[in-house]
C-alpha cells in the first residue's frame, strides 16, 4: 500500500473515477477503487468531494424524483445497439455491439462466440419475450444442448432484476463517458466511439465491487482482479 503525496490526490481520483477504465461509477465503487491501491490522510473526503463535484456525474446521474414536463420523443440512434448479458452468479457483464435489425441466427452467433467459448453450454438462460430469442432456432438449439428457457412476463422487468439494475448502470457509465456526444476523446488525441470503448466500460463494471456479494465479479469469477492504469 503506497502512501500519496498530496499534490498527487486530483490525479489519483481522476484514475479511479473519470477514464473509461473507472467509468464514472458511484462514489462507493470509487472509494473501493482508491482503497485498494493507495492512501492518504483524510482520502474518504476526499473522495466523497470528488464525486459530488463530477459535472459528468451529476448532469448524467438519473433522476429518481418524479418526472416533470411533457414527454418529449427520444430520437431513435440510427447506430450500432448493445446486446447485454448478465452471468447470475458472480454478476460479470458481458457487452456485445449488435444492430436492432440482427436476426435470432446473428443474436445466437454473438452469444455463442462471445460468451458460449468462454462459458461453455448455458445451464439456463433468463430473458424478455424479445423474438430474437424465442424463435424455432433458438427453440431447437435450446433441446439439442439441454438449456432451459425461463422468459420474464411482458412489460414486468423486475423479473430479472439484477439484470435490469446492470443495464441501467451501464446506460449511465454512458451517457457520463460520452457527455458530449457519442464520441470521446481522449488524453492522446485520439476519437473512440462508445462501441469500441465498450470493453473498457465493461472492465470498468467488472473491476468494481458489487453490493450483492462485496467482491469484484472478476474475483468471483477468475479468483483475481485486472489490472488497471490507475494499479
Amino acid at each position: 500500500m503506497a502512501v500519496l503525496d498530496s499534490s498527487l490526490i486530483n490525479l489519483v481520483l481522476k484514475e479511479c473515477h473519470d477514464i473509461p477504465f473507472s467509468g464514472h461509477l458511484s462514489e462507493d465503487r470509487t472509494r473501493e477503487k482508491v482503497k485498494t491501491c493507495i492512501w492518504w490522510p483524510m482520502w474518504q473526503k476526499d473522495v466523497a468531494e470528488y464525486y459530488k463535484t463530477c459535472d459528468r456525474c451529476q448532469k448524467a446521474n438519473k433522476s429518481t424524483g418524479k418526472r416533470l414536463g411533457n414527454m418529449i420523443k427520444i430520437q431513435e440512434p440510427s447506430r450500432t445497439w448493445k446486446l447485454s448479458i448478465w452471468i447470475g452468479f458472480s454478476k460479470t457483464p458481458i457487452f456485445v455491439p449488435c444492430h436492432k435489425d440482427d436476426t435470432a441466427m446473428d443474436t445466437a452467433l454473438l452469444i455463442c462466440n462471445r460468451v458460449g467459448s468462454w462459458t461453455g453450454i448455458f445451464t439456463n438462460i433468463i430473458s424478455d419475450r424479445d423474438p430474437k430469442l424465442t424463435s424455432a432456432l433458438w427453440k431447437n438449439l435450446h433441446q439439442l444442448f439441454g438449456t432451459e428457457l425461463s422468459f420474464s412476463t411482458a412489460y414486468h422487468p423486475h423479473t430479472d432484476g439484477l439484470a435490469e439494475r446492470m443495464i441501467q448502470t451501464l446506460e449511465d457509465i454512458v451517457r457520463k463517458v460520452f457527455a458530449c456526444g457519442l464520441e470521446f476523446k481522449d488524453c492522446d488525441g485520439f476519437t473512440h466511439d462508445w462501441c469500441t470503448l465498450l470493453p473498457a466500460l465493461e472492465l470498468a463494471y467488472k473491476a468494481s465491487i458489487h453490493a450483492s456479494t462485496n467482491q469484484t465479479p472478476a474475483i468471483l469469477e477468475k479468483g483475481w482482479n485486472p489490472k488497471l492504469p490507475q494499479d
